[in-house]
């Protein structure tokens, strides 16, 4: 993408404002290289097209199978949910044109649009939602989401393979209805919606998760504004605005090129030398060297990093241990190591989603879970058996070789050794591997990062409930779980917030489930000749489908 001479000017100059690591241009490439940057596939003249530069490659494309960064990156500009809410609050139709609930809210029916076509121009039907529904409640699929779908009637059932799918609560009377009967009512329901099992895949492909469809253009259709035109596995994908997209005259870009980096650094260096036109999520130095600048686009993350802690590894298992750990850690000293893009977390629920009834941040209504204590912890370690110490386990902390994972795990084996005088192994992995290793529950300790996937608390407090998929820790609590439950059906927004912020206190501040670390504030840098790009409001993320760009 060739920029204006005036942003390359700009650019230019700020180079000499860059750290020294950010200077390092080493962008020596060969084809076989992750993060090579070479000319744009897509580019052809008169186009209007953007490059996006993104981490690396990881999870499937199939919105039934384990989803990672590459699927959250291609769903937000190539598949529509039946419906989203916007930066108001409001409810934003896209696949459906309507829907109605009955009285007890157990019964919801959405009407499809019956323009909506696949991007090979073939009707897009209730039988595609089906089709992303059924496979992901096989556990073979490896969706991480599947338990989203449990408030459906018998789907925990199916799931569990007690159950047969014939018996699920979801009906297709045509092909422009999609009835769901849910077995108590939940409030939060048309939130869950914009997650990946409630989108649809077309079911004349989409057959399997390990079948390749995902990745191949001609059978991987979009329903969205994008389609995908081109992949090259951890190099780049390519999507094409999709002709036949119903409200296609909306769309302005020809093309979104995203493209695989193996760390932020490269991303910066790419903005900078012009090739990319956005990176997103990039290191503390970024906002530093670009403040004051139109290239700088700070925003707030809707997420947490944390360490999963497993219960199934002795002395994990000890609460006493678990707190220990917890007060140990000073998050004020880490966080100024990490970056200065980093603010201390003491909850599960991200430190910047609001309560949608108040207007005031989630956290901020209820007392802090627990207070560092250094001398307290001591005191903890030592009634679970290990005095100073002595006789403690070295266990292993599992992170990803990201600049941010890296630092943060250096940081706390040392205050975890200065303050309870306990050994941490550390070993660091590729983020697929990170991926792999936290969801088989092969770990010690782990990193875990948690971005919103729709604008409920839910979305935290639900992954460590005993039937969670995301649950790879072994934490089975009947009391947590039944705080949950009684949330879900409270029709009352003060007394479920009321019963939310119990469940999470039990959970991070008396059973200490998990080791929560920073919230973060998410740096961009982005082309100022691209208009229209808004923000997600359930996660902060960037979406691109109704960007436009100066050319």
């Amino acid at each position: 993408m060739k920029h204006a001479g005036e942003t390359n000017i700009r650019r230019y100059d700020m180079k000499k404002k860059l750290t020294a690591a950010l200077l390092t241009l080493t962008l020596v490439c060969t084809g076989a290289l992750s993060g090579c940057v070479t000319a744009d596939p897509s580019a052809e003249a008169g186009e209007k097209g953007i490059t996006v530069a993104i981490s690396s490659d990881t999870g499937t494309m199939d919105p039934a199978g384990s989803i990672a960064l590459t699927y959250l990156a291609y769903s937000v500009s190539a598949l529509d949910e039946l419906l989203t809410y916007d930066e108001n609050g409001e409810i934003e139709y896209r696949a459906a044109e309507s829907y109605e609930v009955n009285d007890d809210s157990t019964v919801w029916t959405f009407h499809l649009r019956e323009d909506a076509l696949w991007s090979d121009g073939t009707p897009v039907t209730s039988a595609d939602f089906m089709n992303t529904i059924t496979r992901a409640l096989d556990p073979a699929s490896g969706s991480g989401y599947a338990n989203y779908l449990f408030p459906i009637e018998n789907a925990e059932a199916i799931y569990n393979g007690e159950a047969d799918v014939d018996s699920l609560g979801v009906e297709t009377p045509d092909e422009h209805t999609l009835i769901f009967r849910l077995a108590e009512p939940c409030v939060y329901f048309l939130d869950l919606l914009r997650l990946p099992v409630y989108t649809p895949s077309c079911s004349e492909y989409a057959d399997s998760v390990d079948s390749g469809w995902d990745r191949d253009p001609e059978t991987s259709l979009s329903n969205g504004p994008f389609c995908l035109a081109e992949y090259v596995p951890d190099q780049y994908f390519v999507l094409e605005k999709n002709e036949n997209y119903w409200n296609a005259d909306a769309v302005k870009l020809d093309t979104i090129t995203y493209r695989f980096f193996d760390d932020t650094q490269s991303m910066a260096n790419a903005y900078e030398a012009g090739e990319a036109d956005v990176a997103t999520s990039l290191s503390s130095t970024v906002m530093e060297a670009y403040e004051g600048t139109d290239d700088l686009f700070v925003t707030d993350q809707i997420a947490t990093r944390y360490i999963y802690m497993n219960l199934n590894v002795e002395p994990l298992n000890d609460v006493r241990v678990r707190e220990a750990i917890n007060l140990a850690i000073n998050r004020e000293e880490l966080c100024q190591i990490v970056g200065s893009d980093t603010e201390p977390a003491y909850n599960l629920v991200a430190k910047y989603m609001k309560d949608k009834n108040t207007g005031e941040y989630f956290v901020d209504e209820a007392d802090q879970p627990f207070e560092e204590d250094v001398a307290k912890a001591q005191e903890l370690l030592a009634e679970a058996g290990y005095p100073n110490g002595e006789g403690f386990p070295e266990l292993t902390y599992n992170y990803p070789t990201l600049e941010m994972d890296s630092d943060t795990a250096q940081v706390i084996q040392e205050q975890l050794k200065e303050n309870l005088n306990i050994t941490i192994n550390l070993e660091a992995q590729e983020l697929q591997a990170n991926y792999s290793t936290r969801y088989a529950g092969d770990f010690d300790l782990c990193r875990m990062n948690w971005t919103a996937d729709f604008a409920d608390p839910y979305t935290y407090l639900s992954m460590l409930l005993s039937n969670s998929t995301y649950n790879c820790s072994g934490i089975n609590d009947m009391e947590y779980d039944s705080i949950v439950a009684a949330s879900n059906s409270e029709s009352d927004p003060a007394k479920r917030s009321e019963l939310l912020h119990q469940a999470e206190q039990l959970a991070v501040g008396e059973q200490f489930y998990i080791i929560p670390l920073f919230a973060m504030k998410s740096v961009n840098l982005v082309n100022p000749d691209i208009t229209g790009i808004r923000q997600i409001p359930a996660s902060g993320a960037l979406e691109y489908r109704y960007a436009d760009i100066d050319i």
